[in-house]
């Protein structure tokens, strides 16, 4: 079962794979964006509950495998395995497509701080245990680069720094990744919001 719509594909060929029935039971609100880059934990969580919807027919009393494209800060992991629950799921297994997000990207997506991503300092069982699963299940990585090189075997290098945290520039240290922590972590952007929102009600007092 996947959580729509990016890992339906990855959920098919898995379902094909185990020679199980493969089933949609969530609908999705496709006017909430994605949750991972939302500033703050608490919009996170709530937009989760926006963009799912449980369809109950398909959880009560069965034991479901849902498939995501990835875990990053287990906000929307730890939400569904819930509503999964809810709706009356037996036993509730979690499969990611990919491997565990232990590092920061560095060039061009907002994920600043490693110490948000849920996976960072967890190993797999512990982070089951954080998002409630019964069961937890990561792509690997090698495995992951092989799946990709069978479509052009002539890339030999992939950016896999999120994962393994080797950054392809060789020019990414601690004192970088921690100043860009300090600067686009949540409770960073979480102060900018209060200082702005301070600067304007002085201005307006003005």
């Amino acid at each position: 079962m996947p959580v729509p719509d990016t890992s339906r594909t990855a959920a098919l060929q898995l379902a094909n794979e185990l020679d199980i029935k493969y089933r949609e039971g969530f609908i999705k609100n496709r006017y909430i964006a994605r949750t991972f880059i939302m500033p703050g934990q608490k919009q996170r969580k709530k937009s989760v509950r926006q963009k799912l919807s449980a369809i109950e027919l398909e959880f009560k009393d069965k034991n479901v495998l849902l498939v995501d494209d990835s875990i990053v800060r287990g906000t929307t992991s730890k939400e569904i395995v819930q509503m999964a629950r809810a709706a009356g799921a037996k036993k509730v297994f979690f499969a990611s497509a990919a491997p565990p997000v232990r590092y920061p990207n560095v060039y061009g997506i907002d994920m600043a701080s490693k110490n948000e991503f849920i996976a960072h300092d967890k190993t797999t069982a512990e982070v089951c245990k954080a998002i409630g699963a019964d069961k937890l299940i990561y792509q690997n990585l090698d495995d992951l680069i092989w799946s990709v090189q069978q479509g052009n075997p002539s890339i030999k290098t992939f950016d896999c720094s999120c994962f393994d945290g080797n950054y392809l520039t060789n020019d990414i240290d601690e004192p970088y990744l921690d100043n860009l922590e300090a600067n686009r972590s949540d409770k960073a952007k979480e102060s900018n919001i209060t200082n702005e929102s301070s600067e304007l009600i002085y201005n307006d007092a003005d």
